[in-house]
């Protein structure tokens, strides 16, 4: 049976790759953008398998009407793609207020909306599930992008908790980690802190740090057909990298923490008000 889904910023990026991937099988594409016009090809080439929306996700009532329409056009939802975001670029202490919380409403709260308007109607079905689009910045950070990092560590703690909460009516979540593609995220989709004098040499530093982590970007199209394994996975993974070098990059960040947390137990233990015999 085709799935019906529902995509989040379906303008262009991965949004749109996935979109196609999905309609080109013969599955039926809920395709969403704050400007509709970027959905009309959608519609010519696939006709009633795609429904057109515009929709800012960071407008909660938009969202809820939205999903609403989507399920009383198609009859369910099984695949729910929170894409929609972009990145935020400035020192902690340059990004401005209206920034911060920007990056936040889209980035956190617009998956969120999306998630709870959708939630209702899977849980009815028994079935369904959740694409959240983090990045390797949800499991890691970097300088320069401290606000953009706590939207999407945000997202996954969200959405661990939400796996655990929704497993038992049937509804899976998936959170899909990237690394640098070929896509504007960090260019025209971008926002731009005002940047402060005080860390122009430290810029310069990690913008060539950022140059020799990222290597060669990654092919967005390839995605395509990576995401439909996921979505067609009898146990699909909570979380899932997107790239090359990710699983080794995170090893040895993780071998980090537990190194610090290890030769810090000593302070943690303290901490708890313990006797020595008790915390055996």
């Amino acid at each position: 049976m085709s799935k019906v889904w529902f995509i989040t910023g379906t303008s262009k990026g991965f949004g749109r790759i996935w979109a196609e991937a999905a309609l080109e099988r013969g599955d039926r594409v809920v395709a969403t953008a704050r400007n509709a016009s970027t959905l009309t090809d959608l519609v010519e080439r696939y006709g009633d398998n795609v429904l057109a929306l515009k929709l800012d996700v960071t407008d909660k009532p938009a969202v809820e009407a939205a999903i609403t329409r989507a399920h009383e056009h198609f009859g369910r939802l099984d695949v729910v793609v929170n894409n929609a975001g972009y990145g935020l670029f400035g020192m902690v202490e340059e990004v401005s207020e209206a920034d911060a919380r920007a990056q936040l409403e889209t980035n956190l709260f617009g998956a969120l909306w999306v998630t709870q308007a959708a939630l209702p109607i899977m849980r009815e079905q028994r079935s369904g599930h959740i694409i959240q689009v983090s990045s390797i910045g949800g499991v890691n950070a970097f300088p320069m992008v401290g606000l953009y990092h706590a939207s999407k560590w945000g997202l996954e703690g969200m959405s661990q908790a939400l796996a655990q909460e929704v497993a038992g009516f049937g509804i899976h979540v998936t959170l899909v980690e990237p690394t640098g593609f070929s896509t504007d995220w960090s260019g025209p989709s971008s926002v731009q802190s005002e940047q402060n004098p005080a860390y122009a040499e430290f810029r310069e530093q990690v913008q060539e740090m950022r140059k020799q982590r990222l290597g060669t970007p990654g092919d967005p199209e390839a995605t395509g057909p990576a995401i439909l394994k996921v979505v067609d996975a009898d146990e699909p993974p909570l979380r899932v990298f997107f790239g090359v070098g990710l699983l080794d990059q995170i090893k040895g960040e993780y071998g980090k923490r537990i190194e610090n947390w290890e030769r810090w137990d000593d302070v943690a233990v303290a901490s708890h008000g313990l006797k020595e015999e008790a915390a055996k």
